[in-house]
C-alpha cells in the first residue's frame, strides 16, 4: 500500500530496516543519492527490476524533484 510519508516516520522505518528506493535516473543518483539508498530509475521500475528488494522489509520509495 503506497502512503506519503514525513520525515519522522521515515526515520522511524529505516530505523526498523526498511530498504530505501530512489528512483532517479542514474545520473542524477551518481552525483548525489541519500545514504544507503538502492537505484532503480523510473523508467525501468518493474517487477524484474524490484525482484531483489526483501519484500519481507518496509520499501520506501523517494523521487526528488528540484523543480
Amino acid at each position: 500500500m503506497a502512503a506519503r510519508i514525513d520525515l519522522p516516520r521515515l526515520r522511524a522505518l529505516l530505523d526498523v530496516g526498511a530498504q530505501l528506493v530512489e528512483v532517479l535516473p542514474a545520473a542524477e543518483y551518481a552525483d548525489q543519492h541519500l545514504p544507503g539508498a538502492l537505484n532503480i530509475p523510473l523508467k525501468t521500475l518493474s517487477p524484474g527490476t524490484a525482484a531483489g528488494l526483501d519484500r519481507t522489509r518496509p520499501i520506501v520509495v523517494y523521487c526528488w524533484d528540484g523543480l
